[in-house]
């Protein structure tokens, strides 16, 4: 089977990154998951990549981390949600990039939203890539079975410096120098 490697013909999905989830998850590991997404959100950007935001009930759970939504395109589509999986979200599935081949996930919670997303999209027969250092749930026991459930059902497991790079193909990608520069 030849291995899979993440492309610029995918979606890329920030789930519900939000002030009052935010705020109950451990500190030390939430500010590194930032920091990924903040890498990330540029990199899409970057590589025009498409890239779609959820928001879980934001009425009770809050926005968008203010920190990563100030760096959002104004173009970015920002989806309010109730359902756990954002994948049947009419204005994700009434859209052209719901014919992506790939998607890719990051944000929270491992290991209810992320993981029931990951899990629709690859019923839907897309490839689905989680981005392992940047997703994060309350306790590192629920993000770790999320994580092996994930990888069972078929995901692929990855991390931020992986699908900033695999897009690129080589040193000689146009934004080479500039995704080099998200990662020091």
């Amino acid at each position: 089977m030849k291995p899979t490697i993440a492309t610029t013909e995918a979606v890329w999905m920030l789930i519900d990154v939000q002030t009052r989830l935010c705020d109950v998850m451990p500190p030390e590991t939430m500010a590194t998951v930032v920091k990924n997404i903040e890498r990330l959100i540029r990199g899409a950007q970057l590589l025009n990549i498409p890239l779609w935001v959820t928001e879980q009930y934001p009425e009770k759970l809050g926005e968008t981390l203010p920190a990563l939504r100030t760096r959002l395109p104004d173009y970015t589509p920002r989806i309010a949600k109730l359902a756990f999986s954002a994948w049947h979200e009419s204005a994700f599935q009434d859209s052209s990039v719901s014919v992506a081949p790939q998607v890719v996930l990051f944000g929270l919670e491992t290991h209810i939203c992320v993981l029931q997303t990951a899990l629709d999209a690859l019923a839907a027969g897309k490839e689905v890539f989680v981005v392992e250092d940047a997703v994060i749930s309350r306790t590192e026991a629920n993000r770790n079975n999320a994580i092996a459930r994930m990888r069972s059902a078929g995901c692929i497991i990855t991390n931020t410096e992986s699908v900033l790079f695999e897009p690129l193909k080589s040193a000689e990608h146009p934004q080479f120098r500039a995704i080099s520069a998200l990662i020091k």
